[in-house]
């Protein structure tokens, strides 16, 4: 069975995995899921993630991260949906939690946060916020 919507499967695992307080999370890879884990590795949401074959498949293992007991990452949510995409000019990007969380970005320029994508002048589509 196909999946319609893998970025809602990638954000749905890493959010059960760190209900549970697992320590990694495998998940089948893809170019998207690869760069929204580089994103949340840059920003510090996720302690690593590395590529791994399992049966042949390629997989992508996220190693998540936690704080005094409590995951990092309070709030993980999908924007753009497939039956709904949300575009946004660079003026309209949102602020997520005034700041303190980030909104992964699709631009023409590859997956940025939200601060990246205003400061280099780039619109796009809102893939998920995260704080």
């Amino acid at each position: 069975m196909s999946m319609s919507d893998p970025i809602s499967d990638l954000l749905t695992r890493i959010r059960n995995a760190q209900m549970v307080g697992k320590e990694s999370v495998t998940l089948p890879s893809s170019k998207i899921k690869k760069g929204i884990c580089s994103v949340l590795q840059k920003e510090g949401y996720i302690r690593s993630y590395e590529l791994v074959e399992e049966n042949g498949h390629p997989q992508i293992k996220v190693n998540l991260k936690y704080h005094q007991g409590k995951p990092v990452i309070e709030y993980i949510k999908r924007v753009s949906k497939p039956g709904l995409r949300q575009y946004k000019p660079c003026s309209e990007l949102p602020k997520v939690d005034a700041g303190f969380g980030v909104a992964i970005v699709s631009t023409s320029k590859g997956l940025l946060t939200d601060a990246e994508a205003r400061e280099a002048g780039l619109g796009g589509e809102v893939i998920c916020v995260v704080k």
